[in-house]
């Protein structure tokens, strides 16, 4: 595991579209689009994936936020860039499983060609990108300041992001990159 921090993109960049296969049969389509979140005041992109520890100490934290912070208008779109010829725990069919187990409440995309993390500027998992309502990036670091071994994770920083634009207004100019696991690229 090599520890890897966020690129911090600029603040005011404009979301990348994406269509992408879902593996969360739960949730949404058997394709998810960017665009199908078009009427929704904030979104969240996440690139996750099943076996980095700094996304498992998050992962039931982020789901519980995922559900809550729904409710207020906040969609929440997880994908997983991973090379899954070599990380097979980071594949479809165990991303499907990974749904159920942890009752996610977001689509779980597929990245297969890795070419939504290259176009977010995605560096790690997890790696968050909070949009406003004309998707622009708004928010882009940690979760909280927790890792594993430490304290439980709550979500902080990503609350009092979301908080802030639900509340017209914008989140804090200071932010915190987010750290994990490196994206595992393809050769």
């Amino acid at each position: 595991m090599s520890l890897v921090s966020s690129s911090m993109m600029d603040i005011g960049i404009r979301a990348p579209g994406f269509t992408l296969p879902n593996t969360n049969r739960l949730k949404g389509n058997a394709e998810v689009s960017l665009q199908d979140f078009k009427t929704r005041p904030v979104v969240l992109i996440a690139f996750i994936c099943n076996h980095c520890p700094y996304v498992v100490h998050i992962r039931e934290a982020f789901a519980g936020f995922a559900r809550e912070y729904e409710t207020k208008g906040l969609s929440t779109i997880a994908i997983c860039s991973n090379d899954a010829l070599h990380y097979p725990d980071d594949g479809p069919d165990k991303m499907r499983e990974y749904c159920e187990r942890f009752d996610y409440p977001f689509a779980y995309l597929y990245d297969e060609d890795q070419s939504v993390a290259m176009a977010y500027g995605a560096q790690c998992t997890p790696d968050f990108f909070l949009f406003d309502n004309v998707r622009e990036l708004a928010y882009r670091g940690q979760f909280d300041s927790s890792r594993p071994g430490s304290t439980p994770a709550t979500g902080a920083d990503m609350r009092a992001a979301v908080d802030a634009l639900l509340a017209g207004g914008r989140p804090v100019a200071e932010q915190i990159p987010s750290v994990g696991c490196s994206i595992k690229w393809k050769d």
